[in-house]
């Protein structure tokens, strides 16, 4: 039997190349459900190509032209936001890849969990900002979340079979992405194309610059926190210029595990896809022959500031970290838009940091309330006191 996956965000980085995993296995899994918000084109072809039984477009002025392009191959077409959500206790699913970008992926997440749909896990935002809730609402309802990003996908298959071994701790790699190595002088001078530029992995636009800031490893760091309970002293960040080495597993003994692989985001996709299994496929070997040498260093926490937010963020908790990730979401936006500068993102979000209002233990409506406070906060911020430099 194929497994039936639902891509929720077909049309985005993940998506795509989820999509591309499905075509080389054919034989193992086929797209039940496509969505996207408003790539209506690309979501159109995708759906006529690979015939899914259903298909999203969150945004509800694409409907007519997405169910006139689709109805007469008896694909079924809904648009809405809150489509996203029902779509999940369809029967036929086996498998959601959330790859939705941001915090709008929280819904339909915690909605896929509830109806026990396991979850493979492509969106880091919704766990950063809610990790609390929906590692409640996945253990609540024995739903798995597999993650899909490299490095938590590498610390989920170091773990698989330790059982209850006790951890010491876990290393995040990062490449250190386009500005290793320069100056912090340098970074405030740099343009959204420059940033936008990652020397090893291709990436969409948002995760691109959280990764140029260093960033999207502070929000990983929050992720496996939650993914895999663990204390913010036992997560450590080492800059790993050739990517290879995706991240490290410190066992009570001594032992160390470690997952290694080139820098093509198919291969935790399609682990996601097929875990516990693993199947063959014709992507590229890791020839450590050719690498020659492998490097780790400490990261600069002080040149790149979003870092040492994310673990502040991490260590204080409450809505701490859903503030962090919605500032940081208004920051890196005003910057594509050339309406600041690179080192004015973490500016933005320290000031969301310190000026919200802090809750200790938020419920669901309080992370909602908190994201769009800290939407307005950081958008009045921008307007006010960010200059473009």
């Amino acid at each position: 039997m194929k497994k039936k996956v639902a891509i929720f965000g077909s049309t985005g980085s993940i998506g795509v190349q989820t999509l591309e995993v499905i075509r080389q296995q054919n034989e193992h899994f086929e797209a039940e459900v496509l969505t996207a918000y408003e790539n209506v084109d690309l979501l159109i072809r995708q759906a006529q190509e690979f015939r899914p039984n259903v298909v999203v477009i969150g945004n509800e002025n694409f409907y007519q032209k997405t169910f006139d392009a689709l109805d007469p191959l008896d694909i079924k077409v809904y648009a809405g936001l809150a489509a996203l959500e029902q779509v999940t206790a369809m029967d036929s699913i086996d498998l959601i890849m959330m790859a939705i970008v941001g915090f709008d992926a929280l819904r339909p997440l915690l909605s896929a969990l509830k109806n026990k749909k396991p979850v493979a896990l492509a969106n880091k935002e919704s766990i950063v900002a809610a990790g609390e809730l929906i590692t409640k609402v996945a253990l609540e309802n024995r739903t798995p979340v597999i993650p899909v990003d490299s490095e938590p996908s590498a610390i989920f298959q170091c773990l698989t079979g330790e059982f209850n071994n006790p951890v010491e701790k876990i290393i995040l790699t990062a490449s250190g992405g386009p500005f290793a190595g320069k100056e912090e002088e340098h970074l405030y001078q740099v343009s959204p194309e420059e940033a936008l530029k990652h020397p090893v992995w291709n990436m969409g636009g948002k995760t691109s610059i959280d990764s140029a800031g260093l960033m999207n490893k502070g929000l990983e760091a929050i992720e496996i926190k939650w993914l895999f309970d663990l204390k913010p002293e036992q997560i450590e960040i080492l800059i790993h210029p050739q990517a290879i080495v995706h991240s490290m597993v410190y066992f009570s003994d001594g032992s160390v595990k470690a997952q290694l692989a080139t820098t093509d985001m198919r291969i935790p996709i399609q682990y996601a896809l097929s875990y516990p299994e693993r199947y063959a496929n014709n992507l590229e070997r890791l020839d450590l022959s050719r690498i020659g040498t492998l490097s780790f260093e400490k990261p600069d926490m002080k040149k790149f500031r979003n870092l040492a937010l994310a673990f502040d963020a991490l260590k204080k908790g409450g809505n701490q970290p859903c503030i962090l990730n919605a500032a940081n979401e208004l920051g890196v936006q005003a910057f594509l838009r050339k309406q600041i500068g690179f080192m004015q993102i973490p500016e933005v979000v320290e000031h969301c940091m310190e000026n919200l209002p802090f809750i200790q233990s938020p419920v669901l409506e309080d992370y909602f309330n908190t994201d769009a406070l800290c939407r307005v906060r950081a958008a009045e911020y921008i307007k006010k006191h960010c200059v473009k430099q």
